[in-house]
């Protein structure tokens, strides 16, 4: 069966929004040493400020993937403002059960088709370097790296 992406509900959003702050902010904690709290007030902001009205946000793009009845992921695409050119993707996820199938490049590429259709000329995203499977999956669709970052823990007394 084909993947499909279709628009998400409002109640799939409050649905999808719950796992998806608690990884962010445990991302933050990991990644950039953030206290749990801070880290989960930090990820509740970010997304608020992000979805504002939640599906009705304009310029959200927020797609369930579908294999047939069955719910494989979703995506949070964001297009451009007037004046800018780059749409950005804020998640991409499939669930544990379905991953390794092909479902997140399949849903990059519905994706893109669908931002071509609007004029979009070009489509980016945030990665953290720990994930190298995404990495690989986005090199392997043509994303280069146009920024990086480093950083390094201090630890007390060092």
């Amino acid at each position: 069966m084909e993947l499909t992406l279709t628009p998400v509900t409002a109640a799939e959003l409050a649905r999808l929004l719950v796992p998806l702050e608690e990884e962010f902010a445990g991302d933050l904690v990991a990644h950039r040493g953030m206290t749990p709290a801070a880290a989960r007030q930090r990820s509740a902001d970010q997304i608020r400020e992000s979805l504002p009205a939640g599906v009705a946000t304009e310029g959200a793009l927020l797609r369930l993937a579908r294999v047939g009845d069955t719910e494989v992921g979703w995506i949070w695409v964001t297009v451009p403002k007037p004046g800018e050119s780059r749409a950005w993707i804020h998640n991409i996820e499939v669930r544990p059960e379905h991953r390794g199938q092909g479902h997140a490049r399949r849903m990059i590429q519905l994706i893109e088709a669908e931002l071509a259709q609007l004029g979009v000329p070009e489509l980016g995203l945030n990665v953290f370097g720990s994930n190298t499977v995404g990495i690989g999956l986005y090199r392997s669709l043509g994303f280069e790296v146009t920024s990086q970052q480093m950083a390094k823990r201090i630890l007390p007394g060092s």
